[in-house]
């Protein structure tokens, strides 16, 4: 199961994906000087795991080139359907 999906565009800047490792860590700080080692272990956690996928297997895609939108070749034919008579042209 992937948590973090490397091939997304927004972590193709490096400043993004130091941001979330340095982040996961300093809440771990945060939570260890508060006294809360449970919180500090899982924040610490999601920072290992976030520099393991972010770093340490990363393997930049280049950019999908986006599919063009072309028109059909074909072209339907135009339907011979007879024209109904405008209100004003009916007699009354």
């Amino acid at each position: 199961m992937k948590l973090i999906d490397p091939n997304h565009p927004a972590y193709r800047r490096l400043w993004v994906r130091i941001a979330i490792v340095a982040v996961c860590f300093g809440w771990a700080v945060v939570e260890l000087v508060t006294g809360d080692p449970f919180w500090a272990v899982l924040a610490s956690g999601a920072g290992a795991y976030s520099f393991y996928v972010l770093f340490w297997t990363f393997k930049p895609q280049p950019p999908a080139a986006e599919a063009t939108a072309e028109p059909d070749t074909e072209e339907e034919p135009e339907e011979d359907t007879p024209e109904k008579p405008s209100k004003d042209s009916q007699a009354e």
